[in-house]
């Protein structure tokens, strides 16, 4: 990871615990970015402004991270994400230090692996992705840009998550399956066949909604 200091994109729920991450790793804050004037991630981080304040900053000097995930829809941290790349600022992936990445695995510029996840061998994160608190993502995935994982999901090994894919708390997928871009899967579902683009689902096993 980079040793420039970071700054947060977003003071939402999702922020908190990615600073609380970046504290862990022994990484330098500067403070985050919110719309919201009363937005606030506690310890003392500075409110620097709506993201217009990263304009005040050098991309050689600062490193980024996105702090806001998704409870269903991903686009705005999609959104956000392509934003804030297209000025050439730097996001490095953020691993918690208690999440287990295998050496034979993939990750790009963004993505974020939290406390107690798991991603074991050849699996290939793209970019802006989120696996979240105990999520795990067994052998030989490819999960999708500004796709979210979110806790205690279970996606078991071979499986294909296209862009933009949200994966509710604590749902699983069978080996193999392929679930099609923009897509959500509810809290707790089983998905046990492959999912067409545009799908929600929910229910054990996963049906359309």
């Amino acid at each position: 990871m980079s040793e420039r200091p970071f700054i947060i994109v977003g003071g939402g729920g999702h922020a908190r615990v990615l600073a609380s991450t970046l504290r862990e790793l022994g990484k330098s804050i500067l403070g985050f970015t919110d719309p919201n004037s009363a937005a606030s991630l506690g310890r003392d981080l500075e409110h620097l402004g709506s993201d217009d304040a990263l304009a005040d900053y050098a991309p050689s000097e600062v490193s980024l991270t996105v702090g806001v995930g998704s409870s269903d829809d991903t686009t705005r941290r999609a959104r956000l994400f392509e934003e804030v790349k297209s000025t050439n600022f730097d996001f490095p992936p953020v691993v918690h230090p208690d999440a287990f990445l295998a050496s034979e695995t993939s990750i790009r510029i963004g993505s974020q692996v939290m406390a107690g996840a798991v991603v074991q061998a050849g699996t290939a994160l793209a970019e802006n992705v989120i696996v979240n608190t105990n999520a795990t993502i067994d052998h030989d995935c490819e999960v999708g840009a500004h796709t979210h994982v979110a806790p205690g999901a279970t996606v078991s090994g071979e499986v294909s998550l296209g862009a933009r894919v949200h994966i509710g708390t604590g749902a699983s997928l069978i080996q193999g399956v392929h679930v099609g871009a923009h897509s959500v899967v509810g809290a707790g579902a089983v998905v046990i066949e492959d999912l067409p683009p545009n799908s929600v689902v929910i229910g054990v096993p996963a049906v359309q909604k």
